[in-house]
């Protein structure tokens, strides 16, 4: 029976038990779709990711990135974490191209004094992408809330992405607080939005100036609430630049987890590019577990 190495960090944190967890499995090449499913959902963690060979050498690495129960296209807090976890192991690693399915994430790391590293930036794989609006009503249903909870001056609950969906929300800070997930709306809301695929998430958020705070909630994905959620984050970043037409850039400094007892700080960037609205993410990281995992 093959055994893999396996780390875990805690991502968008610099103190240990905060932030989101995040398994990195190294080594499972060999591993078909099914059984990085099921290793995946015994860590039991918002996701873990599988590093292999890249197709291209100019290349990383090619990641998967599984929660637990699909495999996904993008999502930050892995990629943060997994460069971290590979620079711990390569001391002269301070770039990265990363493989995944929504296509190439560039990564930097950064080290403290002593040459550990201790955070990385990632570029988010694609420009920002508006779909549809979504009724306020079913956002609210979905949260446990009213529809007078949610706020549509700036924008209307609507779907963003940087390379994976979500449904964005501002809320007044009294009803961010309140959010209790109702999965039988949630199971409601995506028969009415089939398009979507397997998950309707809702990421919500409150903002004072460029402070926010945020709240992810996937449970048709099998994570209830996130402690931290980059790919959320980065198109919530571009969608309020969006919304600033004389401005170039924006710097969000993001607060997530709270709630949860895992408070996590992302550091978002959005600017304009000739290819549309794009994103960075930058998080800090603190190893917490290694192992090995049977499979």
């Amino acid at each position: 029976m093959p055994r893999l190495p396996f780390f875990t960090a805690d991502v968008f944190t610099d103190t240990r038990f905060g932030g989101n967890p995040l398994a990195v499995v190294m080594g499972g090449g060999a591993l078909d779709s099914a059984t990085m499913q099921a290793v995946a959902a015994e860590f039991n963690l918002s996701e873990t990711t599988f590093v292999l060979p890249p197709a291209d050498p100019a290349n990383t690495a090619r990641i998967r990135i599984f929660n637990r129960t699909a495999e996904m296209a993008f999502a930050g807090h892995p990629m943060v974490g997994t460069a971290f976890v590979l620079a711990r192991q390569q001391p002269g690693l301070t770039d990265a191209m990363f493989e995944i399915p929504a296509g190439i994430v560039r990564v930097s790391i950064e080290r403290d004094a002593a040459g550990a590293p201790v955070a990385a930036t990632i570029a988010a794989p694609q420009p920002l992408t508006i779909g549809e609006t979504i009724a306020v009503d079913v956002v609210a249903q979905a949260l446990g809330l009213e529809a007078g909870d949610v706020i549509t001056e700036a924008h209307p609950p609507i779907v963003a992405s940087n390379g994976n969906p979500y449904v964005i929300a501002e809320l007044t800070s009294d009803a961010l607080a309140r959010c209790t997930p109702d999965l039988a709306a949630f199971r409601a809301a995506l028969a009415a939005h089939p398009h979507l695929g397997n998950r309707f998430s809702v990421h919500v958020y409150c903002k004072q100036g460029r402070t926010l705070r945020a709240r992810m909630f996937a449970p048709l994905a099998g994570t209830w609430e996130d402690p931290a959620t980059g790919s959320a984050n980065a198109p919530l970043a571009c969608l309020l630049l969006s919304l600033e037409p004389d401005s170039s850039e924006a710097r969000f400094q993001i607060h997530q987890g709270i709630e949860m007892g895992r408070p996590s700080l992302l550091h978002v960037e959005a600017r304009r590019a000739p290819e549309g609205i794009v994103a960075t993410l930058r998080g800090d990281c603190v190893a917490v577990m290694e192992g090995e995992i049977s499979v």
